[in-house]
């Protein structure tokens, strides 16, 4: 089923001082509540969004006072449609569900991801719950990178909507993963604490960087050493894009079967040997402490 915003009229808008500083792109997001920031960026490459007439990037720092013109053409939402793809149900009640998604799914559709996803899995036989300026993401309210295999939850209820993405802004959520990363680790244990940003040079990595990047920080533990590889509990403190993947190939431990960041491929890494292993978070309901583990997949046990 497909749904459409009436054409949206040509508009302006004049920045107001109090703006200073602020990126256009997450302005605009602020002051439009109902575009998301993703498609707004869109906007701003296709020349829909001027600033005093001219063509402008999204990371433009506004000075207040300026004036925008925008041209924001209707958009057609596509909603996801059921699909009968094989996921692995952890838990369900009326108000959530969790998985262990396999590696090699993406969570939701999106460009080059029309169907076969997650959520076109979990529309199965039941509803999620809305989100607001994204039909195409019900119940979403965290990610896995598509080779990330292990535990996620997802709301089906507003109200677990709402407290789930309130838990997950508020660091409420604990996350640990197993991670098989190349090389042999001295230490036990340790604390990766080194901003991350977008690389500059190539922009669909993240990276470690001195000067605006996101604060985070990520704990890890040794579970199991081997000459060439290790095997590490991990646990992120801070929910940043690539977090645990950026940090470990920034101390020299790749993740193996990662050619984004250094951990290549072979025999030894059929797959992103990252797993998501437990979640913990309060049930949005009951108020509860509730914990939920996915065993690692066949890869991890045989790469040890």
């Amino acid at each position: 089923m497909t749904q459409t915003h009436p054409p949206s009229s040509p508009q302006q808008l004049i920045v107001p001082p109090e703006a200073e500083g602020q990126r256009l792109d997450r302005w605009l997001a602020g002051r439009l509540k109902h575009i998301s920031r993703s498609r707004l960026q869109k906007l701003i490459v296709a020349g829909l969004i001027k600033l005093s007439g001219e063509p402008t990037k999204a990371g433009r720092l506004l000075q207040g006072g300026e004036e925008l013109q925008l041209s924001v053409p209707a958009q057609a939402e596509a909603r996801p449609v059921a699909e009968t793809i094989f996921c692995e149900i952890l838990a369900e009640d009326d108000d959530l569900i969790v998985v262990n998604k396999p590696s090699g799914l993406v969570v939701h559709p999106g460009a080059g991801h029309a169907q076969g996803t997650l959520v076109n899995a979990l529309l199965q036989g039941r509803e999620l719950a809305p989100v607001s300026g994204a039909p195409e993401r019900p119940g979403i309210v965290h990610r896995l990178d598509r080779d990330t295999s292990g535990v996620m939850v997802v709301a089906k209820t507003e109200l677990a909507y709402r407290s789930l993405v309130a838990q997950f802004k508020h660091r409420e959520v604990s996350k640990r993963y197993l991670a098989c990363v190349r090389g042999a680790f001295s230490e036990e244990e340790g604390l990766i604490e080194a901003a991350i940003g977008r690389d500059p040079h190539q922009r669909q990595r993240m990276k470690v960087v001195a000067q605006r990047g996101k604060p985070a920080v990520t704990e890890f533990k040794v579970l199991r050493r081997r000459p060439e590889r290790t095997l590490l509990e991990v646990h992120p403190l801070s929910g940043r894009t690539h977090q645990i993947r950026v940090h470990l190939s920034s101390i020299g431990h790749p993740i193996l079967g990662d050619r984004l960041y250094g951990g290549g491929a072979g025999a030894a890494a059929p797959r992103l040997m990252l797993h998501a292993w437990q979640l913990e978070l309060w049930h949005p309901r009951s108020g509860r402490r509730v914990c939920w583990t996915a065993s690692p997949p066949a890869e991890f046990e045989l790469a040890q």
